[in-house]
């Protein structure tokens, strides 16, 4: 059944009074926060409705109401009104990004970091790697005489090592001569096409180095592989033990912001629109979100899809303001990748 105005404006008033100070709310109490003139009875009339539809729940004894998840997502949808950022919010989301690191594995890490600081939510920024990305350089660096580095230079700037254990003594002879075969082959490929197929056909050509250069082979493939899957970084994950609704599974929701898989299925946005997406407690699939709301949304970096910011607090977490500041948020990462990218 479609809500009325009144129940409407009752809804709302329940939701952001019950966001902004965890208590159940009670029929006196909003009755004076309406903007229309409507007695206690009716409002506890159309709370004891609202509560029939599912839209609302009675916490243990209370004679207050609190939103049910249902009544969230009806908020959410059609009842929110976020406004506009003002000149010292966007003032105050700017100056987080004051220091500019080159590095863009170094600024997503940072962006985690001061958007938790900013939201005291645990936060994700994660990157995705378009299928343009190329392998721009190959470096084997000598660090022990059993022992190299394999650095890989990528297209869009993203950088990666590995330390690598070898068989045999390393030589500056050794050192160059698979530095110009690897980037004879590899350089310019896109990491996408650097299949464990190709580089054994790789070490074939290698001939007699073919055993000795073989883990380094692996390790490459490896390498490029972390690229092509892209990088989460999550920050704030102790100030979920803050809120006291999720006691009941924050430690589980700590062990699942530790594992890669798990946030590459809530977070990744491949073949997905880049719009703001809000999942709320139970509507998550994973058992250990379902006390927690997500929000999250893409960012772009040079006009193309490159990854996703998200927020995970409490169901009660003050929606209207969050969501754009997170979208400001996104538009100013993005725009400062794109600007350090540039520089390459």
């Amino acid at each position: 059944m479609k809500l009325n105005e009144r129940k409407r404006a009752i809804l709302a008033a329940i939701v952001e009074t019950y966001i902004h100070t965890g208590e159940p709310v009670g029929s006196k109490l909003l009755a004076g926060k309406l903007g229309f003139n409507v007695s206690s009875a009716t409002v506890r009339s159309d709370m004891a409705w609202l509560f029939e539809m599912g839209y609302l729940e009675q916490p243990h004894t209370s004679a207050g109401r609190v939103p049910s998840h249902l009544g969230y997502r009806e908020y959410i949808d059609a009842l929110m009104r976020p406004a506009a950022l003002t000149t010292e919010e966007r003032t105050e989301i700017d100056s987080l990004f004051n220091v500019r690191n080159p590095d863009p594995d170094k600024l997503l890490e940072d962006a985690a970091e001061a958007l938790s600081g900013y939201t005291n939510c645990a936060t994700v920024t994660s990157s995705i790697t378009p299928k343009t990305v190329r392998i721009r350089r190959l470096e084997l660096i000598a660090a022990g005489s059993n022992t190299v580095v394999i650095l890989l230079i990528a297209s869009n700037g993203i950088i990666r090592n590995k330390v690598c254990r070898v068989d045999f003594q390393v030589s500056d002879k050794l050192i160059d001569f698979f530095n110009k075969f690897a980037n004879g082959r590899l350089g310019g490929m896109s990491i996408d096409e650097v299949s464990s197929a190709y580089l054994g056909a790789m070490s074939v050509n290698l001939g007699e180095y073919s055993r000795v250069f073989n883990p380094i082979l692996t390790a490459i493939f490896e390498l490029c592989r972390e690229v092509s899957e892209g990088q989460y970084y999550v920050s704030g994950s102790a100030k979920l033990l803050e809120y006291g609704e999720l006691n009941r599974l924050v430690r589980d929701l700590l062990l699942m912001l530790e594992n890669r898989d798990s946030l590459q299925a809530l977070f990744s946005t491949k073949g997905e629109s880049q719009n703001f997406k809000i999942i709320i407690g139970k509507e998550n699939q994973s058992m250990e979100l379902s006390d927690s709301a997500v929000v999250m949304t893409g960012y772009e970096v040079d006009g193309a899809p490159a990854g996703t910011i998200g927020l995970i607090g409490p169901v009660r977490i003050d929606y209207a303001r969050l969501i754009p500041h997170l979208e400001y948020f996104a538009q100013t990462l993005g725009e400062l990748l794109t600007e350090t990218l540039s520089r390459d």
